[in-house]
């Protein structure tokens, strides 16, 4: 059957990349059919021939490389194939620029003519040469592919793909996640970090929507929406007026906060703990009295100052600042630590989520928690 009556059928086609790695391949999809299209088209009128109408149905030609029975196969992998054959005149020679097999190179070109149906290249025993149908499909081929190569290392070397986006849930700091951000600006300083403090409340839905590549916070207990790993503990401490009665004790317990008014600020984010958090923690006849204040985490040390209640924050926070008027106590025993949690997306795309998760793991396992008391005040 003539190649100019019978229209070519190249169905909408989900590819990644040639020779990207996986997860690149995965971050950017791309819908090929209207480019392939274009293609044979412009093939079409440079030689003259006849347009033809191609199919608007649809065999869907996925990345999967486990879809063996896809007989269009990866049409970018057999383009790719074909152009290093046009390049190199050899199939020997494409394959090694490749870095696969000869045999998978011939399968491709010959998978590539067969879609096409068009006799791309001349075989004999010299290697391979284009025929002049082969050579102004592959020049009109050769534009689009470069441009969908352009698209993904674009991608690639965009400020996004190279910030990791870290978010923090009434966590000061402290040493670990100190040194944890240390090292990994010291393994990797192509990645640039953005820290921000984010709302208990927004956690879970900024990892989901990808507003954030990866949040540390305490608490939460059980979550099935991300991946949630625990990598340190942190005592709590608790923030007391100067003339408060527990003031002049050296470490504090529940029982000693039953019954007491306990701030908590309501919807900004920052260190200080709020209730939620020790949820799990405290036993019923141990709680404070919560009091919801409306204004911010400032307002809130305020009140404490003034006598008006007490807040809680992690060690982190209370060894490194101090307000006047006001002392911290560590909070006794082993409940009175906070297990400090990170949660991120398994497919984030981003090498840099993996990479931290993986020193944070790495130092998890060679720093010792703290201690169950402690014997003096700050």
């Amino acid at each position: 059957m003539s190649m100019f009556t019978r229209p070519a059928y190249i169905g909408p086609t989900q590819i990644m990349l040639p020779l990207c790695k996986k997860s690149d391949a995965q971050a950017v999809p791309l819908q090929t059919d209207r480019a392939m299209r274009q293609m044979h088209t412009h093939w079409r009128d440079a030689c003259g021939a006849p347009r033809t109408r191609l199919a608007e149905t649809d065999m869907i030609v996925t990345t999967s490389a486990e879809r063996s029975h896809d007989k269009n196969g990866n049409a970018l992998r057999l383009l790719a194939c074909a152009l290093a054959a046009a390049d190199c005149g050899s199939l020997r020679q494409a394959a090694t620029a490749l870095r696969v097999r000869e045999s998978s190179v011939s399968r491709s070109v010959v998978k590539l003519e067969q879609l096409l149906e068009m006799q791309l290249f001349e075989r004999d025993v010299r290697g391979v040469r284009l025929t002049e149908e082969g050579r102004a499909w592959t020049e009109v081929a050769r534009m689009h592919y470069e441009g969908l190569q352009a698209v993904f290392r674009d991608a690639r070397n965009s400020r996004n793909a190279k910030t990791l986006r870290i978010g923090l849930c009434a966590v000061g700091g402290g040493q670990f996640l100190k040194r944890l951000i240390d090292r990994f600006r010291k393994s990797y300083p192509h990645v640039s970090l953005a820290i921000e403090d984010i709302l208990r409340e927004q956690c879970l839905t900024a990892v989901r929507r990808r507003r954030f590549d990866i949040i540390f916070a305490p608490g939460f207990g059980e979550v099935t929406s991300c991946r949630a790993e625990m990598f340190w503990q942190e005592r709590i401490f608790v923030l007391v007026p100067t003339g408060h009665s527990l003031a002049e004790k050296r470490v504090v317990t529940w029982a000693d906060l039953a019954g007491m008014q306990m701030l908590v600020p309501a919807g900004t984010s920052g260190p200080l703990l709020d209730w939620p958090t020790l949820e799990g923690i405290v036993t019923d006849a141990c709680r404070p009295t919560v009091n919801m204040c409306q204004g911010g985490q400032a307002s809130v040390i305020f009140n404490v100052q003034l006598g008006q209640g007490v807040t809680l924050a992690g060690e982190s926070f209370a060894r490194n600042v101090a307000f006047d008027a006001t002392v911290w106590k560590p909070i006794d025993g082993r409940n009175g630590l906070c297990s400090i949690k990170a949660f991120w997306l398994e497919t984030n795309p981003k090498r840099a989520v993996l990479r931290l998760i993986g020193l944070a793991r790495n130092m998890a396992n060679t720093i010792p928690g703290p201690p169950h008391s402690h014997s003096a005040s700050r």
